[in-house]
């Protein structure tokens, strides 16, 4: 009986010990990211920072953002309860645009938690919206290192490659040609919608037609009461004399 209670005691063990690795590398995926992770090139749109607070004893109360370089604007959503500061750097060569020359690039973000109840409690996540026009070419990799701050100190820096323990978010810079794919596809759509050619027209000249037809039926109608009205009048002069 106790060598069946051993085993028995054995098997939980080894059973337990396989839960806690599985759910260990679920824990470590918990990392500062950014979303989305790929975007065409030139495109304007929205990266979100999500940061996940991954300790149970503190809260995180700021979050330094690197852009990397060819950011020469970024706007940020503002999130309740955080300040925020831009810093810009000089571009050692000015970028040519439309309106002139800027010799400035976005260089980090920095949010910062008023208080300790609105930074990120254990458990919790936030994002912090960026709104920018991606630079770069195809097959870009686009590295946005990122600083973590904790409320006991502790500061967890986001700066490695993929596969490191604290990798630091990535966008995939994509072909500009996939910005463009969606618009010219609407564009099709509404110049069929707008052919003469189409059964659309076609309907049309039918309406008109059924129309016709009703204008004629009324007037052969009308004639037909002239007609008898006519032809009552007669009668009745008759009889008069």
């Amino acid at each position: 009986m106790s060598k069946i209670m051993n085993k028995t005691k054995t098997t939980i063990i080894a059973g337990a010990s396989a839960a806690v690795a599985l759910i260990g590398p679920a824990a470590a995926q918990a990392h500062v990211t950014i979303q989305p992770n790929s975007a065409p090139a030139g495109a304007f749109t929205v990266e979100s920072v999500r940061v996940p607070n991954e300790m149970d004893d503190a809260v995180t109360t700021k979050v330094d953002v690197q852009l990397p370089h060819g950011f020469a604007a970024a706007s940020y959503e503002a999130v309740p309860g955080w300040t925020v500061k831009v810093v810009n750097g000089k571009l050692a060569k000015p970028i040519q645009t439309d309106d002139g020359p800027i010799d400035e690039e976005v260089r980090q973000i920095t949010f910062t938690a008023s208080s300790r109840k609105d930074a990120i409690q254990p458990g919790q996540f936030r994002d912090f919206p960026l709104s920018v026009q991606i630079p770069g070419k195809a097959g870009d990799k686009l590295t946005f290192k990122a600083l973590q701050t904790y409320s006991n100190g502790q500061i967890v820096r986001w700066i490695g490659a993929p596969d490191a323990d604290q990798p630091a978010p990535q966008v995939t810079v994509l072909p500009a040609s996939s910005a463009s794919s969606g618009t010219s596809s609407g564009t099709s759509t509404t110049a069929a919608a707008s052919d003469p050619a189409t059964p659309a027209a076609a309907v049309t000249s039918s309406d008109d037609g059924g129309a016709s037809k009703g204008l004629a039926i009324a007037a052969l109608v009308a004639g037909l009461l002239g007609i008898l009205i006519g032809g009552a009048a007669l009668l009745t002069r008759r009889r008069t004399t």
